[in-house]
């Protein structure tokens, strides 16, 4: 649903006003996306499988059960990689929609446009 002009003018008052009052919350706002949070975070789950592993492994020549402290930092960086890809999924596919329909008025459809050439 587009926002009416009333709503498009408070907004860009209220970020004018952000940009007067503190430039620096402005521009680290505007440069946080969903993509660099989730990146940050991979990196810190791929490294606690890549540590959990190598635990695993040299705990296994000492005990089995203790092992299992490295089996258990492996599934939760396993289960914070999965997290973060599925927000980033979730995110991206979003956005491609959000593109789609701010690309063809409400309710044209793709194959309902006459401008394109017919190959028939």
């Amino acid at each position: 649903m587009p926002l009416s002009e009333d709503e498009q003018r408070i907004l860009a008052e209220i970020e004018k006003n952000l940009h007067e009052s503190d430039p620096r919350l402005a521009r680290e706002v505007s440069e946080t996306t969903i993509y660099r949070h989730a990146l940050g975070s991979l990196k810190w789950s791929v490294l606690w499988i890549i540590i959990g592993l190598g635990l695993e492994i040299v705990l296994l020549q000492i005990h089995f059960l203790a092992a299992f402290v490295g089996a258990l930092l492996m599934f939760a960086g396993a289960f914070g990689l999965e997290r973060n890809m599925k927000m980033m999924g979730r995110a991206g596919i979003n956005q491609f929609s959000r593109a789609f329909r701010n690309a063809y008025p409400a309710g044209e459809r793709p194959s309902d446009r006459t401008d394109e050439p017919d190959f028939e």
